[in-house]
């Protein structure tokens, strides 16, 4: 493939950037950094085309891995949601795709593509106003039995809350106006621990375990992380997880009730991954790169299908 460009998506060139850019060139193919805040749409007498600064007009690249979205108005964010559609509708793989992307940002949207295929999550709950949370506390949580409060959309364990009873609820105004409740899972007796499985191309690559100093699990929390192998279980519900949302690659939180029941908590379709790195003898990035090369070297008929 050499003389080929790809699309890495990021808001600037960090530690996942280079990896990246490192893996593509591997194969030959060299990884174009753009963010999405610089793309667009152009209106021309031939018609509308894509705004990639690096590319001329009629130019595309051959594939584009999304690691981040930049963060914006609502009407910013739709313009960069509309640019990855566009591209997939021009027959470009998009690794994730919007679909996806729009699926697992949105955590009642992830909760409920779960449920609907069969795939083990513990009960949740989104509603919009303060009288209908209370009403969910109330017929739901308790000391025993709390329930999780997180922000609709979020990431690395940040605004996470207990709650115990309906005065443990805050202002609609401070989640911006959505409140997205989760059965508390945990193993019982303070053993606060999950496992973040990486998933692409249909295969979990890598795996950690991660054991919070909190019941906040996640590595930014200051968990302590250490490789593991999945078992087929723990791996089969990873994969059934992204296959759930439609993305070609994800980190899958699961976790194990006290019952020994593996449940899966959230899936990420733009998932960092330095902290499994650190922990993980695979080449995470190369395993990123190497999927979307092999998916565009597939038929037309199966990419973005």
């Amino acid at each position: 493939m050499t003389g080929a460009r790809s699309i890495v998506f990021i808001d600037r060139p960090d530690w996942h950037a280079r990896q990246l850019a490192a893996a593509f060139a591997k194969a030959g193919v060299e990884a174009v950094l753009l963010s999405l805040r610089h793309c667009g749409f152009t209106g021309t007498a031939g018609g509308a085309r894509l705004r990639l600064p690096s590319f001329e007009d009629d130019d595309l690249p051959l594939g584009a891995f999304v690691r981040s979205i930049s963060a914006g108005s609502f009407e910013q964010v739709t313009l960069r949601l509309g640019v990855l559609h566009a591209l997939r509708e021009s027959g470009v793989l998009v690794y994730n795709d919007a679909r996806a992307i729009e699926r697992c940002v949105d955590k009642s949207m992830t909760s409920f593509m779960l449920q609907r295929a069969g795939v083990p999550t513990p009960p949740t709950w989104a509603v919009e106003s303060l009288e209908a949370a209370r009403a969910v506390v109330r017929a739901e949580a308790s000391p025993a039995l709390p329930l999780v409060l997180k922000p609709l959309f979020g990431s690395q364990g940040r605004g996470l809350a207990l709650i115990e009873s309906e005065a443990d609820l805050p202002p609609a105004d401070t989640l911006a106006g959505v409140y997205y409740l989760q059965h508390f899972v945990g193993e019982g007796s303070g053993r606060w621990r999950d496992w973040r499985v990486f998933v692409a191309g249909g295969q979990a690559v890598a795996a950690m375990l991660r054991h919070g100093v909190t019941w906040k699990t996640n590595a930014a929390q200051g968990a302590a992380c250490e490789a593991v192998e999945p078992d087929g279980q723990m791996s089969a519900l990873a994969v059934a997880a992204a296959a759930a949302v439609g993305a070609g690659f994800a980190g899958v939180d699961i976790i194990r009730d006290a019952s020994g029941r593996l449940l899966v908590l959230e899936v990420n379709s733009n998932p960092a991954w330095a902290a499994l790195q650190r922990v993980s003898a695979i080449n995470i990035a190369q395993a990123l790169a190497d999927h979307l090369l092999a998916t565009v070297a597939r038929p037309a008929a199966a990419v973005n299908a």
